[in-house]
């Protein structure tokens, strides 16, 4: 596997170049990235760029607070376990769907849910600092800019909203059709979202001018900005995965057929420098693709995790699905989670499966500990656990949640879980080891 030929400048960042729009979404050029900030007034003329440079870090809001006592108000259901979560957000009164950190400070979470709602609160106490009001349909994306400034909610029907966190106040509004992922930017005020129609759609918040790439007539399942800010990487529920140059607006590689999925994507991830991206699909496959050629490098299927089903067992087999997965960063690590409860640990150099560590239902999401072989999955039972990724060994488990888990969140710091439920509730949980 070669690394990519075109390597970011240092810690990833973009090039001096910028992405650049017109108003107009059919009409799209690229210019050099000027010094001067954007004119808001002027959006007949072209944009100044985009700064990629962070920010100075923010103070955190209530980052010096201390935990707060939890009291668990409880939704009826069908587990029963001890709670060891420290705060409870319980503002929601419906399933909470998805729930994202502020990136500078670590100090504010964001959730939405079934209720139509989605709310910024503070991890420390669970203060309810900012309603995002005005969707009318489940709001299943939502998350902050990189320098935590801004916030984005999108629901289901495809009304994406952005705050100004500080403010308080909206700042920009776009409706597309029926939306199935939502991010933003790694370095820039830029939000990108797949819709159901196959399209993939850049904003830049809050003047948005817009592009659009153009996918097949399906889905756009699943969607990644690659590290270095100029490429994303698509699935979609044909199976094929599209590699796109922001800047430019057209696919750099394609895949499908033999080298694509046999059935809908539904997650995609890249390891650290962009060089490599795992695809994972409803076919039971997660395929490793070289970013540089396009070239699918390694497949990781079903039957190197655990036995074949025996004849009858179509149904069940056909249940299972990859539905999360993710490179660790500090080892030549893999990690695929499953429906069916499995979590696999690939090593890359060899492309073997190095462990199978079994949950008792099905995984929901995965995520790697960024300074860490520390793997962490949360699952249908409601709980969250850490894995060690050299040993395989279950280190620790966290309960609270009287149903399903449907999203969680780490800090970067890994001292910090934040999981959203079908109880209606976000919890946060210290997972601080002393011994790591």
């Amino acid at each position: 596997m070669e690394p990519d030929p075109d390597p970011g400048p240092e810690d990833g960042a973009a090039s001096p170049e910028a992405l650049h729009f017109h108003g107009d979404e059919e009409i799209i050029e690229v210019v050099e990235l000027g010094s001067g900030p954007p004119d808001p007034d002027d959006l007949a003329q072209e944009m100044d760029g985009v700064d990629f440079e962070e920010e100075e870090e923010l103070e955190g809001e209530g980052a010096d607070e201390a935990w707060g006592d939890e009291v668990d108000e409880g939704v009826d259901g069908g587990m029963e376990s001890p709670d060891d979560s420290e705060v409870t957000f319980a503002h929601h009164s419906a399933s909470v769907f998805c729930v994202s950190l502020d990136p500078k400070t670590n100090t504010l979470a964001v959730t939405g849910g079934e209720d139509d709602k989605a709310f910024v609160w503070r991890l420390s106490d669970g203060e309810l600092l900012l309603e995002c009001p005005g969707h009318k349909d489940s709001v299943t994306c939502a998350g902050f800019s990189h320098d935590s400034a801004l916030v984005a909610t999108g629901d289901m029907s495809g009304l994406l909203k952005v705050w100004q966190v500080d403010t308080k106040e909206e700042v920009w509004s776009f409706e597309v059709g029926d939306l199935e992922w939502m991010e933003w930017h790694p370095r820039a005020p830029v939000l990108l979202a797949g819709t159901a129609d196959g399209n993939t759609w850049m904003w830049k918040v809050p003047n948005g001018d817009c592009k659009t790439f153009q996918g097949p007539n399906c889905p756009a399942t699943c969607g990644r900005v690659l590290p270095d800010g100029r490429k994303a990487v698509v699935g979609y529920e044909d199976g094929t995965v599209r590699v796109w140059d922001l800047k430019q607006g057209s696919p750099i590689h394609v895949l499908k057929g033999a080298e694509g999925h046999q059935g809908p994507l539904t997650c995609v991830a890249a390891n650290l420098d962009g060089s490599l991206i795992l695809t994972g699909s409803v076919d039971c496959q997660a395929k490793l693709v070289n970013a540089a050629t396009g070239k699918v490098v390694g497949v990781f299927r079903p039957e190197t995790v655990g036995p074949q089903p025996n004849p009858g067992e179509d149904e069940e087999s056909e249940s299972n699905s990859v539905e999360s997965l993710g490179f660790c960063n500090v080892m030549p690590l893999a990690a695929v989670g499953y429906l069916d409860g499995t979590l696999a640990i690939y090593d890359l150099s060899t492309q073997s499966l190095r462990h199978r560590c079994q949950h008792q239902s099905g995984i929901v999401q995965l995520l790697w500990e960024e300074g860490a072989a520390v793997v962490y999955t949360c699952s249908l039972d409601g709980a969250v656990r850490l894995w060690d990724a050299r040993t395989g060994r279950l280190l620790s488990d966290y309960r609270g949640h009287t149903a399903e888990i449907l999203d969680f969140a780490l800090s970067k710091d890994a001292s910090l879980v934040v999981t959203t439920s079908g109880d209606h509730k976000a919890k946060v949980f210290c997972v601080q080891r002393p011994d790591r």
